[in-house]
């Protein structure tokens, strides 16, 4: 902790909003980044590996962007060569997690709302989030690790890669700006209207992907998943917009779990991530693998 808070005070000294304050540093969250509350700001420093896979020049655009989009604090200070970021402090807001996901009343719709405005805002960002060119970028730096994949994850993405891959692109939607990794620690509920927050993998997206790694991120029920497609289209889902929400449900997984392995590779001692990734993996196989998943599959694929 006392290196982190050093990490701190050495970034600040470089930024002209936070040189030469004296008050309390407190540590925030984060998986692999280091996050720091510093008066009326926030401060992130990146985590150990992540200029391996994250294109700071793309985050900086998009965080600029969704911050005029209103769905995330404004962007004070960012540099593309270290990644180190400022934004504004949101005061009264509680970083989601799962449980208040499930405590906190009308969260699901709050969050649905928020990924709505993002999405019909307009706003272009650089990166095109392509699901299985990620997978194969993943592969390739896990290429050079010591690492051992989940057994059968070869099988796994060859076959949504044949099945999942044509049905989406059947009938595909208009790409918009999407946030790309909605996990409960990069959403803020003030109560009242929800913040987005760290936009490291955001890009121009199928939409639905954000509300079916929602769904996974925040462990969503069923009662919780349709309140927030309901909240998101404004009316009952169609059975190609379920079946989005599923597959995606299912890819996010499929994607993360390399993530995981990366995470495990650079020794981030954030959690388990053999145990994060091996379980990820174990979800998305279960999910493909229900008997429900090729008839969302096929609703897609009809349109």
């Amino acid at each position: 902790m006392m290196e982190d808070t050093a990490a701190a005070r050495a970034a600040m000294k470089e930024i002209p909003e936070l040189k030469g304050f004296e008050g309390e540093i407190e540590r925030l969250g984060g998986m692999t980044n280091l996050v720091f509350r510093v008066g009326e700001y926030c401060l992130r420093i990146p985590g150990k590996g992540t200029e391996e896979y994250i294109d700071r020049t793309n985050e900086s655009v998009a965080a600029a962007e969704a911050a005029r989009a209103g769905v995330s604090p404004e962007v004070l200070h960012f540099d593309p060569a270290t990644g180190v970021m400022v934004t504004r402090f949101i005061h009264g807001a509680e970083t989601m997690s799962p449980e208040k996901f499930r405590s906190r009343a009308g969260s699901p719709t709050r969050a649905a709302l928020a990924f709505r405005r993002l999405h019909e805002s307009g706003a272009q960002f650089p990166f095109r989030f392509e699901l299985f060119a990620m997978i194969d970028d993943y592969l390739k730096v896990l290429s050079t690790k010591d690492v051992v994949l989940p057994e059968g994850y070869h099988e796994v993405v060859r076959e949504a890669d044949q099945n999942v891959r044509a049905a989406l692109a059947a009938h595909p939607l208009p790409l918009t700006a999407c946030h790309c990794d909605p996990l409960c620690e990069n959403v803020l509920d003030t109560g009242e209207r929800m913040w987005i927050v760290d936009w490291e993998y955001s890009g121009m997206n199928d939409p639905l992907w954000d509300l079916g790694d929602l769904a996974v991120e925040a462990g969503f029920d069923a009662e919780q998943e349709e309140e927030m497609m309901r909240a998101y289209f404004g009316r009952e889902p169609l059975p190609a917009e379920r079946g989005r929400v599923v597959i995606y449900k299912a890819m996010c997984d499929l994607l993360w779990t390399l993530w995981g392995l990366i995470q495990l590779a650079n020794k981030n001692p954030a959690e388990d991530f053999r145990a994060y990734a091996d379980g990820r993996f174990a979800r998305c196989k279960a999910l493909m693998e229900a008997p429900s998943f090729a008839g969302h599959v096929a609703a897609v694929a009809k349109g």
